[in-house]
């Protein structure tokens, strides 16, 4: 990865950031060497910090976000609302949920998508455990935040199928025009969402 300039130490350090999203190896080595650089206020508590979450962190027997605790500290906060599930992707999708603010209830991360083209079937995510969630009652209503990509809008319809027996009311994310966007400067498809999602007044 580093070339043969490098000790194998520093080498598998590389390789290893390397393998972190948004980095390359180019990157990883500015990374690598800015750690190197900084071993007492960098490097070392990176270590330490990475050791404690290995050790501690696992994933929610709820709702598979993931937390030091289980279930989670969004499952098991008195003031969340327990009778709203908000069912997103990835837990990406539930931090930036969480940073906007703008939900109080619970979530649900499915792990992924339905894709024929990657062999992702409905067995693979965590699509089972939702509907059981719902199942044993107090829910009035399940939040659909998926993607507006092919897969999200497949697994959408999947659960929706899914979900109709149980009766809970099932909604999903607006989608068109972001707030600031300009008509001009988006997709078709953005504006096409936008005109089918139109509302009152």
């Amino acid at each position: 990865m580093a070339g043969p300039s490098v000790s194998p130490e520093i080498d598998r350090l590389i390789t290893l950031l390397a393998k972190l999203p948004g980095l390359g190896p180019r990157s990883a080595r500015r990374a690598a060497l800015h750690l190197l650089k900084a071993p007492d206020r960098l490097m070392t508590p990176l270590a330490s910090a990475m050791n404690i979450a290995a050790e501690r962190i696992s994933t929610c027997s709820v709702c598979a976000n993931v937390d030091a605790a289980d279930p989670c500290y969004i499952c098991s906060a008195p003031g969340r609302d327990q009778s709203s599930i908000c069912v997103v992707q990835d837990v990406s999708d539930l931090w930036a949920m969480e940073r906007a603010g703008a939900f109080r209830g619970t979530y649900h991360v499915l792990g992924g998508t339905l894709s024929a083209l990657d062999g992702i079937r409905p067995d693979d995510l965590n699509i089972a455990s939702l509907i059981g969630r719902v199942a044993t009652g107090g829910t009035e209503e399940v939040i659909l935040a998926m993607n507006a990509t092919v897969d999200g809008q497949t697994t959408a319809h999947y659960i929706t199928e899914h979900l109709e027996k149980t009766g809970v009311r099932v909604t999903r994310l607006a989608h068109g025009v972001p707030i600031g966007g300009e008509l001009d400067y988006l997709d078709d498809g953005t504006i096409a969402a936008a005109m089918k999602s139109r509302r009152l007044l």
